[in-house]
């Protein structure tokens, strides 16, 4: 029989917070809300915590147990997951993070020509015997228009692409289509892969008529999380990549989401 070196003992008394495999690139499936399932490609970082008598875990069996969920990776199927790795490799605590894109078909707002728009999403999660957290964080382009900019000016505005980035700690299901949908209506205007001409004068136009700081994208985001459910953490970001200065614009707020409102005078919310 082959030696066991990992599980040698260790004489420097160092506890390690985590260990295991960081960047595995691995195709799976996830939850699509008009086709049931969809496929996509994942960056995927997987550790343990590694007590201090041993000498390091057992790299192949993150990958056996993330291969056997790979397949159906949902938000109640990631955590059961982690449980499996932490109960495989003996360990207190599993630790896991995917980042994958997530495609949504659109149709073209005025056309209605269809393309494909991709989004960034992460699963993040941590469980331990006691606890167990888990984390969907998207990132979600859209297009901005200077409030101060149409303003004082004749004529024009300046507009720009700005990134929203919506982190919410699960409490309630919900869709990612749903989350991105929220955001897009919170901005100036929503982002398309295609737009003909006529497409291209309704968004100019629609964001004109809706200008927006990334104050009030970030609080009108906000706003409108709790229509998603309750979520005992929520962190919201807007950065605008702005097309005047040679700076971009960011805001953001935390709270979390109960009965209906998003509420920020809870010290303990995370993020």
């Amino acid at each position: 029989m082959l030696k066991d070196i990992q599980n040698c003992e260790d004489t420097r008394k160092i506890e390690l917070e985590q260990a295991g495999i960081k960047g595995l690139h691995y195709p799976i499936a996830v939850l699509d809300k008009v086709h049931k399932t969809q496929h996509t490609t994942a960056l995927v970082d997987l550790y343990v915590n590694l007590p201090k008598q041993f000498k390091g875990t057992h790299m192949s069996r993150f990958v056996e147990v993330f291969h056997s969920y790979s397949n159906h990776i949902s938000m109640k199927e990631y955590l059961t997951m982690l449980e499996d790795i932490r109960h495989r490799l003996n360990a207190a605590t599993a630790y896991g993070k995917l980042a994958f894109p997530y495609f949504i078909e659109k149709s073209a707002p005025v056309t209605k020509k269809k393309s494909i728009m991709s989004y960034h999403c992460e699963f993040s999660g941590k469980v331990s015997e006691h606890s167990k957290r888990f984390t969907v964080l998207v990132r979600v382009p859209v297009q901005t228009l200077c409030p101060c900019s149409k303003e004082i000016s004749q004529f024009g505005a300046h507009n720009q692409r700005a990134q929203a980035t919506v982190s919410l700690e699960i409490g309630s299901f919900f869709w990612l289509e749903d989350l991105i949908e929220i955001v897009e209506q919170s901005a100036s205007a929503p982002l398309y892969s295609l737009l003909k001409r006529d497409d291209e004068k309704f968004i100019t136009e629609t964001s004109y008529l809706n200008p927006k700081f990334v104050e009030d994208t970030v609080r009108d985001i906000s706003l409108k999380l709790p229509l998603l459910g309750d979520f005992p953490a929520c962190r919201v970001e807007v950065e605008s990549y702005e097309s005047i200065h040679n700076h971009n614009a960011f805001a953001s707020a935390r709270g979390l989401c109960k009965n209906g409102s998003f509420i920020q005078d809870d010290p303990h919310v995370a993020f």
